[in-house]
C-alpha cells in the first residue's frame, strides 16, 4: 500500500539546518515537510540528563558569529533562552611542555607567554604592513607562516583548527575553511587592520552589533533549542522514521519516495531542499551522473570520538577555563577538551564537573576504530597527567563515535561548490544545503537556513 503527500517545499533532513529552514518558511506561510531518517529531531544535536549531569552528545557550543543566531533565539522567545558562556571561565587553555598555558588575552600576557617565540612576537607589529597573498589555493599552514609565523601555527592556529575542524592545516584552504579571516587579508590587507575596520563598521550597523562572538548554548543544553524549532514546525510537519529516502526531478517539480513503518510514500513538491551529508547525496539524488557525483565522494570528514567524563566531586586541577586545546606537535591522543559545567550553569552536580573530551579527527583516525575499554585506558592516562587527578574514577563515562563529523574544506571545494552551483540551475527548484558548503559552525548552519528561507519565500 502507497500513499501520495503533495507539498509546495520538501526538506530532507531535521539537523540544525533543516529545522531553522523549516521554521522560518513556516513564517513565510509555505507548506513544507521535513523529511529525517531518525527517530527524533536534531541531527547530531542532542541533550542528556543523568544523575545530575547535562551534557551533549554532538556539538556542546555555538559561537554568536552572525545576527542572525541572535535572531533565532528572539523568534523562538518564550520556547527556550539564550545561554551565553560566563566570562568569568573564558580563558582558552593550549597544552605545550607538559603543562597548561593561557591563550594570551592581551598586551602584557602575549609579551610574557611561552606559547610563541620571541621573534614571532616581534613578527606580528609587522603583520600590517605584509602584503596580501596571491594565491587563492594557499594551504592554512602556509598562510598562517606568512602572515604570523612558525610559532603562532604550532601554538594558536594548529590546536584552534584541532578543536574547530579536527583537521590538519596542511589540507585546509584559507579560502573555503576560514573565508572570514582570508577575506580579512583580501579586502584590508591584514587581520589586524581588518579587525580594527570591521568593528567600525559594526558600530554603525544595529544588526551588526548582535554578532557578538559569544560563546553560546540553550540554558538546559541545545536540545531545547531543537525541541523550540521541532515545536515551532510542527510535528504534523516532520516525517520521522523515513528510510531510503530518494529524490526524482520531474516535469512540474519533483517526486520524493520514502520509507516510513514498512509503507512507501511518495511526496510531489515543487522545490526540494537536501541538507544530506556529502557522503549520503549520491543514494539521496540517484539522478546526478558520475561527473556531478564525484565532487561529493570525494569530500573528506574527520571521524571524532567524543568522551563525556563527570566527577560529583572535582579532585583535579582548576577548571576555571573555557577549556584546554592540544597542538598536534605535542604528541598527545587527544584533540582537547570543554570543561562545560564551568562556563554553563547546572551542568554537573554541585562541587562536580563535567567534561567533554574530544578524540581522532584527521590526524589519529585509528581512534575511530577503538574499542571502548581502550578509549577509556587512554583517558585514564591522560587524565591523570593533564587533568592532574590521583585516580580516574568518574561517576559518568559515556563515549560516542562519529565517522562523519565534520567535512573537511579543502582544495576540492572549489570544484564541490562550483558542482553545487551547476546542479541547481540544471535542476530549477533543487537546493543543496548543508554544511558540504557556507562553513560547518552552528552559526553557518542558521545563517544558511535564513537566508535560503528568505530566498525560497520570494
Amino acid at each position: 500500500m502507497s500513499s501520495v503527500i503533495e507539498k509546495d517545499i520538501v526538506v530532507i533532513g531535521a539537523g540544525l539546518t533543516g529545522l531553522t529552514l523549516a521554521f522560518y518558511l513556516k513564517k513565510h506561510n509555505k507548506d513544507v515537510l521535513v523529511i529525517e531518517k531518525s527517530n527524533r529531531t536534531g541531527g547530531v544535536i542532542h541533550t542528556e540528563n543523568e544523575n545530575g549531569f547535562v551534557y551533549e552528545t554532538g556539538p556542546n557550543t555555538g559561537v554568536v558569529g552572525n545576527p542572525e543566531v541572535a535572531e533565532l533565539f528572539e523568534d523562538l522567545e518564550g520556547l527556550c533562552t539564550f545561554e551565553g558562556a560566563d566570562p568569568s571561565a573564558k580563558r582558552r587553555l593550549i597544552w605545550k611542555g607538559n603543562k597548561w598555558h593561557a591563550i594570551p588575552s592581551g598586551l602584557i600576557s602575549a609579551i610574557g607567554t611561552p606559547l610563541f617565540t620571541l621573534k614571532d612576537k616581534f613578527r606580528v607589529l609587522g603583520e600590517p604592513f605584509r602584503k596580501p597573498g596571491t594565491n587563492p589555493e594557499e594551504t592554512l599552514t602556509d598562510f598562517v607562516k606568512r602572515r604570523l609565523g612558525v610559532s603562532f601555527l604550532n601554538y594558536a592556529v594548529d590546536p584552534f583548527i584541532s578543536g574547530v575542524y579536527a583537521g590538519n592545516t596542511d589540507y585546509l584552504i584559507p579560502k573555503y575553511a576560514l573565508p572570514k579571516l582570508y577575506a580579512l587579508e583580501q579586502n584590508y590587507g591584514s587581520f589586524i587592520r581588518g579587525s580594527m575596520q570591521k568593528a567600525k563598521e559594526k558600530k554603525n550597523d544595529p544588526r551588526l552589533q548582535k554578532a557578538t562572538k559569544e560563546v553560546f548554548s540553550a540554558k538546559g543544553g541545545l536540545g531545547k533549542l531543537i525541541d523550540a524549532l521541532t515545536q515551532k514546525v510542527g510535528n504534523e510537519n516532520i516525517l520521522l522514521n523515513a528510510k531510503n529516502t530518494s529524490v526524482s526531478p520531474e516535469k512540474a517539480g519533483f517526486k520524493i519516495t520514502t520509507t516510513l513503518n514498512g509503507e512507501s510514500v511518495e511526496i510531489n513538491a515543487k522545490k526540494v531542499v537536501t541538507t544530506a551529508g556529502a557522503y549520503a547525496l549520491p543514494a539521496v539524488l540517484p539522478f546526478l551522473e558520475k561527473a556531478e557525483k564525484e565532487p561529493f565522494e570525494a569530500l573528506k570528514y574527520a571521524s571524532v570520538v567524543q568522551a563525556i567524563v563527570g566527577f560529583k566531586s572535582w579532585k583535579g586541577m582548576s577548571l576555571k577555563a573555557f577549556g584546554g586545546l592540544v597542538p598536534s606537535r605535542e604528541n598527545k591522543k587527544i584533540l582537547g577538551a570543554l570543561f562545560t559545567s564551568s562556563f554553563f550553569v547546572q551542568r554537573a552536580p554541585e562541587g562536580g564537573t563535567v567534561i567533554s573530551v574530544f578524540m581522532g579527527g584527521t590526524r589519529r583516525p585509528e581512534i575511530y576504530e577503538m574499542s571502548d575499554p581502550e578509549i577509556h585506558s587512554l583517558l585514564e592516562t591522560q587524565a591523570k597527567e593533564m587533568l592532574e587527578i590521583p585516580d580516574f574514577k568518574p561517576d559518568l563515562l559515556k563515549i560516542f563515535r562519529y565517522k562523519h563529523a565534520i567535512p573537511q574544506y579543502g582544495l576540492d571545494s572549489k570544484q564541490r561548490f562550483e558542482t553545487i552551483n551547476k546542479l541547481q540551475e540544471k535542476y530549477p527548484g533543487l537546493y543543496l544545503a548543508g554544511n558540504i558548503r557556507d562553513g560547518i559552525g552552528m552559526a553557518d548552519r542558521i545563517k544558511q537556513a535564513r537566508t535560503l528561507a528568505e530566498e525560497l519565500a520570494k
